[in-house]
């Protein structure tokens, strides 16, 4: 027999594991589902056999298998300060043994490699950025006007986009940074500390040009001023997915038959440049789709951030909604020339099994936070649902 316990406004059914299974969010998961399957389609357009399709199958499949895991659990535990420092400390802990442990790849040493798997510490730190984010504001909300808390958060924040940028990880490190700046500004800064903000980002970015930035990574930021100055060098990726995507006109060239992709011009066109490949093949037609599945997705995040039973399952439903939205605005947007050329992957979409697997582990504590959502929006959502 189900037992309904009834606290602070709060309704939380400890249901069997099937029915937990049946109440969660189907539209938000069918479209994260379709979005992986439009980025297998078109990885497995490529040639005719081809490991990325396949090593991205078995990923897609474990990654929803654990969705409905994850999803199973109850997270109220997340809002304990100690459970918050142990995650932080781990996945920090990860972050600097990576420099020791880690294997190098394209001159970027980002990854733990064993029996040809790879993992990716910093998709894992996204997350629990958000978890220490959500903790940290959630108590704070009240005072939040005070400035010192800024910095605080910012402090651990600072600490592992640092480790992630020394790596280099440039892309993954702006995702932790528009993470962090995000869930500041949902928290209520004022506009005077939000200028403040920025004159320090100003400053910081002055520092990081001066002695931290690679010289690669500096022509990447001064091609995105001149996208064209440099076409056989550092602009070359840019050029060439702006190729592609244009190429695609309306209705695309049909699949199998993108020419920037398959003859190789556009580089990376598994991971960081899927979505220039899947608009050459797919055309404007199949991003408008893309676009629609992608919109739907945000719309179900933020509508169970809405109703969630405190603020920190709101803020971490909203932290998420701000961590997917970043990937895709920078990831379209230096595909489209708006951007520098960073390495970020398009959400659910480029191939890489680390990604994917955090993706869905993070929407799956979202389903867990939603089975304890305040009775009063659940009536809300019923009443909306009958049109009532």
């Amino acid at each position: 027999m189900d037992v309904l316990e009834n606290t602070g406004g709060m309704e939380f059914v400890n249901k069997s594991w099937f029915k937990k299974i049946i109440d969660i969010d189907w539209i938000l998961l069918l479209s994260v589902v379709f979005i992986s399957i439009m980025g297998l389609i078109t990885m497995n357009s490529f040639v005719g056999d081809n490991a990325y399709y396949r090593h991205q199958l078995v990923w897609l499949v474990v990654s929803v298998l654990a969705f409905f895991v994850t999803g199973l659990g109850d997270y109220r535990f997340l809002r304990k300060t100690t459970v918050v420092i142990w995650l932080y400390g781990i996945s920090t802990f990860l972050l600097v043994i990576l420099f020791v442990l880690g294997h190098v790849s394209k001159g970027a040493q980002s990854w733990f490699s064993v029996a040809g798997v790879s993992f990716q510490p910093a998709d894992l730190v996204k997350l629990v950025i958000i978890i220490l984010l959500a903790k940290y504001f959630s108590k704070r909300h009240i005072e939040i006007a005070n400035v010192r808390h800024i910095f605080i958060s910012g402090f651990y924040v600072s600490l592992v986009f640092l480790l992630v940028l020394f790596q280099p990880d440039f892309g993954s490190a702006l995702i932790i940074f528009l993470v962090w700046l995000g869930m500041i500004l949902l928290s209520g800064i004022s506009k005077r500390h939000l200028l403040a903000v920025f004159l320090l980002g100003l400053i910081a970015f002055g520092v990081l040009w001066g002695y931290v930035l690679h010289d690669y990574q500096k022509k990447r930021v001064i091609n995105f001023i001149h996208p064209l100055s440099d076409i056989r060098g550092a602009g070359y990726n840019a050029y060439q997915a702006g190729i592609a995507v244009g190429s695609g006109e309306l209705t695309g060239k049909g699949i199998g038959y993108g020419t920037q992709s398959r003859l190789k011009f556009l580089p990376e066109y598994q991971t960081d440049f899927i979505f220039a490949a899947f608009a050459e093949e797919w055309g404007f037609y199949g991003v408008l789709l893309l676009f629609i599945l992608f919109g739907v997705m945000l719309w179900r995040i933020i509508r169970i951030a809405y109703y969630g039973a405190s603020n920190f399952e709101i803020l971490f439903g909203c932290g998420l909604a701000i961590m997917f939205a970043s990937h895709f605005l920078v990831n379209v947007g230096m595909i489209i020339g708006l951007m520098p050329v960073t390495g970020i992957p398009f959400p659910f979409m480029s191939y890489g099994g680390t990604n994917l697997l955090i993706s869905f582990v993070g929407l799956g504590i979202l389903m867990g936070m939603r089975r304890y959502r305040r009775s009063a929006h659940k009536e809300m959502m019923k009443n909306e649902f009958l049109g009532i």
